[in-house]
């Protein structure tokens, strides 16, 4: 069977993650570096940032953005945690963003453990992260939350088993979360190749067939307006 396939299956309809939000409030959001409005922002401010995707939610009369996997951004130019001057800049999105206010809850979609957690403090970096452990018919396979709150880290220890639904996390403000809007990083990884607390969530066109194989679009998972 596919990874995509089986994921699929793993879920029967909308599986909410963040807050209490239903389908209709999602809004899909394009950050991509052909949305020429972004032109217009400054993408090294999150509260630039956020006054555009609040901008955005206001006019659909939505409650949450989210989208981005696989999109081409220029939101990375401004850290040098995504360039490097012997290897092609990091700027394809492989996972799934969802904009929502700072202390919003974050649950788990799937029964699972925690595999690995720390804060990666880079700027631009994903601060807090959490990274759960799941197992089902005979599969392994991980999903990474990141920009979470620092306090979201507190009491946790590897192997600490969750369930599907539990409160897991909240999300982080600027201030910890890599400055950016408040939001979730989501993503499926198939094969987590050893790392620990942290997973690349930005990846090169040279790298892209491997990373868009072995971390698979997370909405398969979570069903959002499918």
């Amino acid at each position: 069977m596919i990874f995509t396939e089986y994921l699929a299956q793993l879920t029967s309809h909308f599986t909410a993650i963040v807050g209490d939000f239903q389908p209709q409030d999602y809004l899909a959001l394009d950050l991509s570096v052909e949305n020429k409005e972004l032109k217009k922002i400054n993408l090294s401010s999150p509260e630039a940032m956020q006054n555009y995707i609040q901008l955005q939610l206001d006019h659909s009369a939505k409650k949450v953005a989210f989208g981005g996997y696989l999109e081409k951004r220029n939101l990375y130019k401004r850290s040098e945690h995504f360039s490097s001057l012997s290897a092609e800049d990091r700027n394809i999105h492989i996972g799934l963003d969802i904009w929502a206010p700072a202390s919003t809850s974050i649950q788990s979609p799937l029964d699972g453990k925690i595999h690995s957690f720390q804060n990666n403090t880079n700027f631009g970096d994903y601060g807090p992260t959490i990274i759960l452990e799941h197992y089902f018919q005979g599969i392994q396979f991980y999903t990474l939350y990141g920009h979470l709150s620092l306090g979201s880290l507190e009491g946790l220890e590897v192997g600490q088993q969750v369930e599907g639904g539990q409160r897991i996390a909240d999300l982080g403000g600027p201030e910890i979360n890599g400055d950016y809007a408040p939001h979730l990083h989501f993503q499926v990884i198939k094969n987590i190749q050893e790392k620990t607390g942290d997973y690349p969530g930005v990846c090169s066109k040279n790298n892209l067939v491997f990373y868009a194989e072995n971390c698979p679009d997370p909405n398969v998972l979570l069903k959002i307006m499918l």
